[in-house]
C-alpha cells in the first residue's frame, strides 16, 4: 500500500513536468513535422499534402546550403576563440588578488547586456567613416575595412561582436573550475622545482579538460543557433554571405510566407545537428572505452 502511494505521488510531481514537456516540446514537433509535408503558406489558410517535395527541395537549394555554410564557418571561426579568450580571462583573474570582484564583474558584464543593445554597439563601431574600429586601424596606417560591405570583414565583425558578448559565461565556467584544483599539487610540484609554465602545462590544463569538453560542446551549440547578432548587425549581407540557416528559416517562413518549405528547413538543420550530437557522443565513448583498458 505504502509503494502504491509512493508511486502516485512520484507520477504527481511529474505531471507538471510531462505536461510542459508535451505541450511545449513533444506536440509542436509532430505539429512542424506535419506541416513539414504540406505546402502551407501564411497568405493561404488551405495546405494541401506534399510528401517529401519539401525536404527534397531544400537538399537542392543552393542558397539553403549556403547559410547552412556560413553558420558552419561562424561555429568555427568563433568557437576557440571563445574557449581560449575565456580561459586566459579566467587565469587572469584567479591570479590577480587585488580588486578581483572587479575583474570578475568587468569580464561578465557583457553577458547579461540584450543583443539588441550588442548589436547597436558594434554597429557604430563598424561606422566607415566614424567608428573606432577603422579609426584604430589608421592609427597603423591601415586603411577602412568595409566592416559591414565586405563579407570576410562582416563575418570577421560578428565573430568579435560575439566573443566580446558572450565569453563572460566561459570565463566564469573556468573560474569555477580553477577554483576546485587543490594547492596541493602547486605546492608539491614548487617543491620538485616547476614554474608557473610547468604548472600551467601539467597540472592547471589537464585538470581543466572536462571544464573545455563541456564548454566547447555549448559553444558549438549555440554557434549553430546564432540568429541575433546577425540578423541585428548585418541583416544576412552583404549579398547574403552573413546570412546564418536560422535567418533564411526566417525568410522562407515569414517573408516569402512558405511555412511548409520553412519546417523542411527546420528539419534538415535539425538532422545535421543531431549528427554531429551522436559523433561526438561516439568519440567521447571510444575515448572513455580506450581510457578504460588503459
Amino acid at each position: 500500500m505504502a509503494r502504491h502511494n509512493l508511486g502516485g505521488s512520484g507520477l504527481a510531481f511529474v505531471m507538471p513536468f510531462l505536461t510542459a514537456y508535451l505541450l511545449f516540446l513533444v506536440i509542436p514537433l509532430g505539429m512542424g513535422l506535419i506541416t513539414a509535408l504540406t505546402d502551407a503558406a501564411l497568405t493561404s489558410s488551405d495546405a494541401d499534402f506534399v510528401g517529401l517535395a519539401n525536404f527534397a527541395e531544400a537538399l537542392t537549394d543552393p542558397a539553403m546550403w549556403r547559410s547552412f555554410g556560413v553558420t558552419v564557418g561562424f561555429t568555427a571561426a568563433g568557437t576557440p576563440p571563445l574557449i581560449l579568450v575565456g580561459l586566459v580571462m579566467a587565469l587572469l583573474t584567479h591570479h590577480l588578488a587585488p580588486a578581483r570582484w572587479l575583474w570578475r564583474l568587468a569580464f561578465f558584464a557583457p553577458y547579461v547586456l540584450p543583443s539588441s543593445a550588442i548589436a547597436l554597439i558594434f554597429v557604430w563601431i563598424y561606422q566607415p567613416e566614424f567608428g573606432l574600429a577603422d579609426s584604430m586601424l589608421s592609427w597603423f596606417g591601415i586603411g577602412p575595412m568595409g566592416w559591414l560591405s565586405h563579407p570576410v570583414a562582416a563575418m570577421l565583425g560578428v565573430v568579435v561582436a560575439t566573443v566580446w558578448w558572450t565569453v563572460g559565461f566561459n570565463f566564469l565556467l573556468y573560474l569555477a573550475a580553477l577554483q576546485t584544483i587543490p594547492d596541493d599539487l602547486y605546492e608539491s610540484s614548487s617543491l620538485d622545482g616547476a614554474g608557473a609554465w610547468r604548472q600551467l602545462w601539467h597540472i592547471t590544463l589537464p585538470m581543466l579538460r572536462p571544464t573545455t569538453g563541456l564548454i566547447a560542446v555549448l559553444q558549438v551549440l549555440a554557434s549553430l543557433k546564432v540568429f541575433d547578432q546577425f540578423y541585428l548587425i548585418t541583416n544576412g549581407g552583404p549579398q547574403h554571405s552573413t546570412r546564418p540557416i536560422l535567418q533564411y528559416i526566417y525568410e522562407s517562413g515569414f517573408t516569402h510566407y512558405r511555412t511548409g518549405y520553412a519546417s523542411a528547413i527546420s528539419y534538415v538543420f535539425f538532422a545535421a545537428i543531431l549528427l554531429v550530437t551522436l559523433a561526438h557522443f561516439s568519440v567521447q565513448r571510444r575515448r572513455a572505452a580506450g581510457g578504460t583498458h588503459v
